[in-house]
This record gives C-alpha cells, sequence and structure tokens, in this order.
C-alpha cells in the first residue's frame, strides 16, 4: 500500500523554491522560511508568483513529485512531471474500456453513484443534527430525490442517460445546498453551483478547494500507471483531465463541500476575507487561502474506515485505493469497480 504523502501548497507571492540535497528549500527574500524532504512529499503546488530552480524541477521529476502552477486565485495553469512509467497494458485496456460505449455506461453509471449516494449522506445528516431546522424538510425531500436517482443508476443505461441522471442528480442537491450553511447566512448565501466565474463566497470555496482535490486525484491516478486524460464519464477533450473529474465525482461532497460547509460553519474563514470583482467574480485573500490549505490538509489527515476493503487509513490514502481497484477492475483482478461511498 502506498503511504499518505503530504502536499506542499505554496501561497507566498515572490516564494523561490530550489534543491538542497535531498530536500525541497522554501525561500522568501533570500531566507530559506522551510525545509522539506523529498521523500515525504507527493506533489508541490505553486500559486501565483512562485519560481522554481531547474534543478529542482529535474530532481522532482526524478522523484515522482509532481509540480502544479496555478493563478494566486487558483485557476490551473500548467503541471510539470517526469517520464511517465505507467504499465502499458493497464493503459492500452483503458483506452479500450474508454472507446465501448457499454463499458464507459457501465463505469460512469459506479462513479455516478458513489457520487450521489455520498450528497444524500451530506443531506441526511443535516437532518439528523438539525432536525429543528426549519428547511429541514426541503433538504430531507432533496435526499429522498436522491435516493430514487441511486435506484434508477443500479440498472444497466446507456452514457446519455447516467450523465442525465448525474445533471438531474445535481440540481436536487445544490437547490437545497445553502440551507446546510447555519451561521452568517446573508454573507455566505448561496442559490446555484456557479463556476467560471464563482459569483458568490460559497462557490469560491467550493472551486478552490475542487481545484486542489483534482490535484490529489490526478496524481493517485498517474501512480498506478492510469492515464489521467481518458474517462469515461467525462469524455475526451483537449487539456482535461477527465478520468481524474470521474474519480473526483465520488469525493467532491465527502471531502470537498463537507469542508467548505465546516469552514463556515465553525467560523473558521470571515466574510471579510473575500471580494467581488466589477465582473461579479468572486477571490480570496491570501489570509483566507491559506486557512482553506491547512484545513484541507488537516482533514487528509483524519483516519476512517475504507468502506470495501475494511481498512482504516488517513483520508489522504482513499484517492490513492480508489485509483487502484479502478486499474485491479480494468485489468480483470475484480469482479466489478467498487466505488467510494461515504456512510
Amino acid at each position: 500500500m502506498k503511504r499518505h504523502l503530504n502536499t506542499l501548497f505554496v501561497t507566498t507571492q515572490g516564494t523561490y523554491l530550489a534543491k538542497e540535497g535531498e530536500t525541497v528549500a522554501v525561500k522568501v527574500d533570500g531566507q530559506v522560511r522551510l525545509r522539506v524532504p523529498i521523500h515525504t512529499l507527493g506533489g508541490i503546488v505553486c500559486f501565483g508568483n512562485v519560481i522554481c530552480s531547474p534543478f529542482l524541477l529535474g530532481f522532482c521529476a526524478e522523484k515522482g513529485v509532481s509540480i502544479s502552477f496555478l493563478t494566486e486565485n487558483g485557476r490551473f495553469l500548467a503541471r510539470v512531471l517526469g517520464p511517465v512509467s505507467g504499465n502499458v497494458l493497464l493503459r492500452r485496456e483503458q483506452y479500450r474500456w474508454a472507446d465501448d460505449p457499454e463499458r464507459s455506461a457501465e463505469l460512469a453509471s459506479w462513479m455516478v453513484i458513489g457520487k450521489v449516494a455520498n450528497c444524500r449522506t451530506v443531506l441526511r445528516r443535516f437532518v439528523r443534527d438539525h432536525g429543528e431546522n426549519p428547511m429541514a424538510e426541503l433538504v430531507k425531500d432533496a435526499a429522498e430525490r436522491l435516493a430514487g436517482i441511486l435506484e434508477s443508476l443500479k440498472h444497466p443505461l446507456p452514457l446519455n442517460r447516467v450523465r442525465g441522471y448525474e445533471g438531474e442528480a445535481a440540481q436536487h442537491y445544490f437547490r437545497v445546498f445553502g440551507h446546510l450553511v447555519t451561521t452568517k447566512k446573508e454573507d455566505f448565501a448561496f442559490s446555484s453551483r456557479t463556476r467560471r466565474p464563482p459569483l458568490d463566497r460559497v462557490n469560491c470555496l467550493l472551486s478552490y478547494i475542487y481545484t486542489i482535490l483534482m490535484h490529489d486525484i490526478r496524481g493517485a491516478l498517474e501512480s498506478v500507471g492510469l492515464d489521467p486524460a481518458v474517462g469515461f464519464l467525462h469524455r475526451d477533450r483537449p487539456g482535461r483531465p477527465s478520468l481524474a473529474l470521474d474519480l473526483m465525482e465520488e469525493f467532491r461532497a465527502f471531502l470537498a463541500d463537507r469542508l467548505t460547509l465546516s469552514l463556515i460553519n465553525l467560523g473558521q474563514i470571515r466574510p471579510e476575507g473575500f471580494s467581488a470583482s466589477e465582473t461579479g467574480a468572486w477571490t480570496m485573500d491570501e489570509q483566507t487561502r491559506k486557512a482553506v490549505l491547512v484545513a484541507y490538509q488537516k482533514r487528509k489527515q483524519d483516519q476512517m474506515i475504507h468502506p470495501f476493503l475494511g481498512e482504516k487509513m488517513p483520508v489522504g490514502l482513499l484517492f490513492h485505493t480508489q485509483a487502484l481497484l479502478l486499474a485491479r477492475y480494468l485489468r480483470g483482478d475484480l469482479d466489478a469497480y467498487p466505488p467510494f461511498v461515504w456512510r
């Protein structure tokens, strides 16, 4: 089993990353602020004006540590990775499955089942913990609608029907998602999911956490030899990590959405940490971004029992575990792909 490795997030503008022996040296204004042993890292994510030395780039490529570059506000720019060393036979099988409509629909169904089931659990937990809330009945109704969609997904369906149910489930879920915010509801009002750009503070948080979650899932797929660009639910598009988007569906509600709600409801972030531009797009200040990244790293260290394997592991290892299960299914070592379903 792969060890749980950390992600180094660099947000301070003007930071310079360099290789010093077997460590990554983080320098600000010429002073070393941090040294991180390379063997403890799974990836590095640089936000904004962060510079990496050529020697560090080569060192990370050699050690299999990916480096992602994002804008200061979290928009993906580029990713640096060393030579691909995945199993060519596994990738060829992945491509065959992706070219087969029936097989693609089968895998897409399981991934959407994982997504919808986890969304339903988020809603049901709110009803359990906040039954006195006047919006609890609306949330309960949405959870029941998701249950109906889950029943429909258990039957063989063409890919366009699977996508249709996925879209319908997202509508029901996000229609009541704003009711799950229990504090400072005016500041953190949410009416619908908006992506490019995010049009409120909640959408800004969701998009930011989805971006860093994508980095981890993409790395997990690459680590087991799968091609993150060739998916089943999301089809091929230049520059899009379709398989990473597929696998991320299972973790959106469980990790990103719950973390967003925790940050707001527990008062770990302030409304003043967000600002809107003239175009209506919302962004976070540096202090808020750092608070989100720290909370994300802590959440990855939480322990839980994997629902299929029955093994206790940190949350951060779940991505690799699901990627490994997917690879085993494609190779024919498993009878079915078990999506991650949080209970």
